[in-house]
This record gives structure tokens, sequence and C-alpha cells, in this order.
């Protein structure tokens, strides 16, 4: 058998782990380990050493662990006679996974028992090759990554279908709202299969759920969906109410504002402010109360004139001035009469005086036809003059 001098591998990345073909090597042969590889050196089934990125002689001397089982192997000859395994270092992404049979459990929210099929993508790296090469590669040749794919999926299945159901009680989500939380799910999963993987020594980089396939035609599960969008859609409709009801209020004020604002700015033109306007208001309440009349009210009109300038203050003080004056004016008194021989007030209409029995021809003269004075009570001399009345 030949004996090989450089020892690499520059294969496919696909590969996980491969074992180099030559068993025998000469001392001072070179090892070439690539940045996203790592080396193992086994003998007799035994992990020896490891070898990072770089060049490395292989000399007895610069292997003390296992100098002496080398000269003992080879009977002091100048030769190895071991295995060297390649382990791929870069990550490995988007390799799908999916359960193979359904997984059973009860829906949180409606309590009715479902099964449901799961499938996604994974992102994976080796952590540590040693762990790797003695659980997992054993005594094989290769290790591919649909061979690797292929021993996690079954992995996965038995994992997942005790870690979903799990996940899902926890998180409270209902079956019709998993798509909607499949990121957190999916990191709740992750973060409980990675130390399964690191036991392994893989690195789960990333685990995704990315289909959860329903049991569409089962008549249970299609009564509790029309349930469940009836139920959506009716907090929906009362969301959007409220948030209509919500742009009215907000329109309504927005205009308020634009009115009071309007306003003001016309009596600042017009040039009076709101008291006075106000007081304008009240004042035409006043003018057309038909108590106007009495005291009170006068009182409350002239007040309420006080505060109120320029021509609005003219224009309302001439209303209530008008008011005053129609208010206070003399209502014209019922003249009395009384009679010509005794003095007496004459009852109304009276014919005969009856106090003296005189008769009343014509009607009796109530003003003095000495001074002209008007008589106001019954009485037989004028006041102003001292002529009897009548005479």
């Amino acid at each position: 058998m030949a004996i090989t001098s450089v020892i690499k591998y520059e294969g496919s990345n696909d590969v996980f782990v491969w074992r180099y073909p030559q068993v025998d090597f000469n001392t001072g042969s070179q090892l070439i380990v690539h940045e996203s590889q790592t080396a193992v050196f086994m003998a007799n089934g035994e992990i020896l050493d490891t070898f990072g990125p770089g060049q490395h002689t292989l000399e007895t001397e610069n292997l003390p662990v296992v100098k002496g089982m080398f000269k003992l192997a080879t009977g002091g000859k100048n030769a190895f006679h071991a295995e060297l395994y390649f382990v791929n270092l870069t990550e490995h992404m988007a390799i799908r996974w999916g359960t193979n049979s359904k997984i059973s459990y009860l829906d949180p929210e409606y309590h009715f028992p479902l099964e449901i099929g799961l499938s996604g993508e994974m992102n994976v790296a080796v952590d540590n090759a040693v762990k790797l090469l003695v659980k997992v590669v054993g005594t094989e040749k290769a290790l591919t990554r649909d061979e690797l794919t292929n021993f996690f999926r079954a992995f996965i299945n038995n994992r997942i279908k005790a870690l979903f159901p799990t996940v899902i009680e926890e998180k409270g989500v209902n079956v019709f709202s998993i798509d909607k939380h499949l990121i957190d799910i999916s990191e709740l999963v992750e973060k409980k299969l990675r130390d399964d993987f690191f036991d392994y020594g893989i690195d789960l980089r990333k685990f995704l759920i990315t289909t959860v396939v329903k049991p569409d035609e089962d008549r249970n599960f299609i009564k509790f969906k029309e349930i469940h969008y009836r139920k959506v859609t009716d907090i929906a409709e009362a969301e959007l109410q409220q948030q209509v009801a919500i742009i009215e209020q907000q329109t309504k004020a927005k205009q308020t504002i634009i009115e009071a604002e309007s306003q003001a700015k016309k009596r600042e033109l017009e040039g009076y402010t709101y008291q006075q306007e106000r007081s304008f208001d009240v004042a035409q309440t006043i003018a057309g109360n038909e108590a106007i009349g009495q005291m009170s009210n006068l009182g409350v009109g002239l007040g309420v004139m006080a505060g109120v300038g320029g021509v609005v203050g003219q224009t309302v003080g001439g209303m209530a001035s008008d008011a005053m004056s129609s208010a206070t004016k003399e209502t014209p008194r019922i003249m009395k009469k009384f009679c010509d021989n005794c003095g007496a007030q004459l009852s109304e209409g009276a014919k005969f005086c009856d106090q003296c029995g005189n008769r009343i021809e014509s009607a009796p003269s109530n003003v003095c036809t000495q001074c002209g004075y008007v008589f106001t009570k019954d009485s037989k001399f004028c006041p102003e003059c001292g002529t009897k009345r009548g005479e």
C-alpha cells in the first residue's frame, strides 16, 4: 500500500464528516485543514488528537500522546498507521424536516381533540466533532447532510410530539391562531431542542415551524372553525364601530373648535367680545318678556347694558330704554266726577248725588271756574283760590 504524504479534503460541502481513505502515513506527512474544518486523529478506534485550521506536520515528536504507541505499532519504523476524519464546521441551512405522523393534543381554548401535522426548516452546525464521531458516525466512512437529517428526523419526531402540545398549552393558542404565533412557538421549541442536539455534538442554530396541516375535513373542526370566525368577526365589528365613534367625536370636536375660532374672529372684526354678545342675547330675552314691566326685570336689563359697549351697546341700550319707557309710561287716569252742590265724589254713571240728592243734569265740572285748578278729591272749595266749587 502506498504511503501518503499530503492529507486534505476539498470535496462537497454537503458532507458533515469524511474519513480519509488511507490509513498509513509517512513521518513528516503534511495535514492541511481548511478554516471551515477540523481534523480528528484516531488509532485503534480511539480518538487521540484534533487539529484546527492550518498546515500540520505529522511526526511522533509533535504527537507526544501517541509517540510510544506508534513506535510499538510499527516496530520502530517511521510510519503512521491510523485514521483521519475531516469534520465540516460550516452552518448547514434550510434543512427540511417534517412529522411522519399526526400530533394529537387538546385545543387549549375550545377543548376539542385535534390531530395536526407539522413541517419546517432548521439550520445546524457541528459544535463538538468528537461527540459527533462517537455518537453518530461510529465506523461509517462518511456522514452526509441527508444522512444527518434522517438521523435527526426521527429524533425530532419523537421530541416535537411531546414538546408541541406543551408549548401550545403554555401559550394558550387555539388551532385557528397558530399561524400568526409560529415564530414564538418555533423559538420555544428550538430552546427546548437545543440541549438535545448538543448531546450529539450539533448546534441547532435555527428551528422553524413553517407549515401546520390542519384537519380541514373533520366535521368537529369545521364546526369550531365557524364558531371561532364568527367570534372574531363580532369582535372586529365592535372594534370598528368604536373606532368610527371616536373618529366622529374627534371630527365634531374639530368642527366646534373651527366654528368657535371663526366666531371669535367675527367678534374681533365687529368690535365686541363674547361677554358682550351674551349680554346682547339676555337683553333680547328681557325685551321680549311679557313681564318687562316689572322693576326686577328692568333692573336686570340695566345691569346687563352696563357691560356692553360700542355699537352693540348703543343698540342694546336703546332697546332697554324703549322697554323702560313702555314699562314706566303713566296709564291714563280715569277722571273723577264730583257733585256741584255738595262736592261729594259721584259714582260712575250716577244721575243724582248719593250725599245730598242733587240732580245731576249735566256733566259735573272738575275744574275751578275761577283759577282752573283740577280737583283731585271731593272738596267744596278750591285749594288754590278759595272759590266755592261750582260757582
